[in-house]
């Protein structure tokens, strides 16, 4: 298991940017895949990013591609989503998840999940 912890998450206005991090500890943190995932008021938890433990292969959800970037820096068992020209319908609360095999995390079954941090747009 491994505890996960988001931060990042604030109001800011549309087209601005905000870089959300996660921080994570109880496991091997090079060993996992990463993920960020979203949910809006009223709306299922959507996916929006993930990473592979090497860093390498993100993918992206479509409507994010080109805006969100997700990176991550496994010295400091961290995972990193940079996201700019942000757009009202990018409010939600954004979460952190974790598992050994990327193809768990980017179908929402991951076995680690962060609390959530707040992000609102306001246009």
């Amino acid at each position: 298991q491994v505890q996960l912890v988001e931060s990042g998450g604030e109001l800011v206005q549309a087209g601005g940017s905000l870089r959300l991090s996660c921080a994570a500890s109880g496991r091997t943190f090079s060993s996992l895949a990463m993920g960020w995932f979203r949910q809006a008021p009223g709306k299922e938890r959507e996916f929006v990013s993930a990473i592979t433990w090497s860093g390498g292969m993100p993918y992206y959800e479509d409507s994010v591609k080109g805006r969100f970037t997700i990176s991550r820096d496994n010295a400091k068992n961290t995972v990193y989503l940079q996201m700019n020209s942000l757009k009202p319908e990018d409010t939600a609360v954004y979460y952190c998840a974790a598992d050994g095999a990327l193809r768990t995390v980017v179908s929402g079954r991951a076995g680690s999940w962060g609390q959530g941090t707040q992000v609102t747009v306001s246009s």
